[in-house]
């Protein structure tokens, strides 16, 4: 029996996945010519700790006896990595909103696709790859550790999709001491969102602690398309928010500056991150606009680590 979340169709195929690893391949091949492929191989050599076993885990990783503790449901894993290689990690925003669009494209498809742009450019540089889910307001996190491999990019492209496999985050008082105590070792963490929530300054001045330790992207979805609302005839409109639940009535003229007001509003979230010191990469639904900001990301990132 299928449930009505398994039968959505996924916000990025396996298809796509796949061109967007070639597309990353094709543009940073100028970026490494002399340099030499890692000599390292494998999972890693420091041993950091056991956890469930996930959809790709190489079955030589099993830790038996302790698996036998569990009745074998779950299995048991132990986990390395190398000292070596950086770490990634994408914050996604998975609120009620990122849900909603146009044409059949929602913003969470946006997002999906910059999961798999930043995890198959952490494939290509050899890194380990982790995932921060958020709802409202950072509410509710939860997450998948970092680990290498193509394997585990769409094991966390699914997770984003239909919530499954993540683990609940630990709150630690302040979003910046929650993130930071989730992560093991200095990272590249970018926050990919449409920052359409209560108080974005408090959610960027605590982003802006986090950058003192780790180097922080805010990536901006651009969600002023997803209000873009034909003509109506009627005068007033009855409007549901799916974020808080509350039903408000506006004009017909309000309803047309909503998409205005949402470009407005997501220009005042870049100028206040930029204030704080933040970079800021910018997405819309344009696949091309999409490509171009993405690989200039990547090689952004790319000179970063030198």
């Amino acid at each position: 029996m299928r449930t009505r979340e398994q039968e959505v169709e996924p916000l990025i195929n396996l298809s796509e996945i796949t061109e967007i690893e070639l597309r990353i391949l094709r543009r940073m091949r100028e970026f490494t010519i002399g340099e030499h492929s890692s000599l390292f191989h494998g999972a890693g050599f420091d041993f950091v700790g056991l956890r469930d076993w996930q959809a790709g885990d190489r079955f030589e990783a099993i830790d038996w006896p302790q698996s036998t503790l569990t009745n074998f449901c779950p299995l048991i894993v132990r986990e390395f990595e190398q000292p070596s290689t950086s770490s990634v990690i994408v914050l996604a925003d998975r609120s009620a909103s990122t849900r909603c669009g146009l044409d059949g494209l929602p913003i969470a498809t946006v997002i999906a696709r910059a999961i798999a742009t930043i995890g198959m450019s952490a494939v290509f540089f050899q890194d380990s790859f982790g995932l921060i889910t958020f709802d409202r307001d950072f509410d509710r996190m939860a997450a998948l550790r970092p680990r290498m491999g193509k394997g585990h990019i769409i094991h966390c492209l699914d997770a984003y999709q239909r919530a499954t496999g993540l683990q609940d985050l630990r709150q630690i008082g302040s979003l910046s001491a929650t993130v930071t105590g989730f992560m093991r070792k200095t990272s590249l963490v970018t926050v990919v969102s449409d920052f359409l929530i209560e108080d974005p300054a408090a959610v960027l001045r605590e982003l802006a602690l986090i950058d003192s330790v780790h180097d922080v992207f805010i990536t901006i979805v651009d969600a002023s398309f997803a209000f873009e609302m034909p003509r109506l005839s009627a005068g007033w409109i009855e409007a549901f928010d799916v974020e808080s639940g509350r039903a408000r009535v506006m004009s017909r003229r309000q309803v047309a500056r909503l998409a205005s007001r949402t470009a407005q509003w997501q220009d005042e979230v870049a100028r206040q991150a930029k204030e704080q010191g933040l970079d800021v990469v910018r997405l819309g639904r344009d696949q091309t606009q999409f490509d171009i900001a993405w690989l200039e990301w990547v090689a952004e990132r790319r000179l970063r680590r030198r």
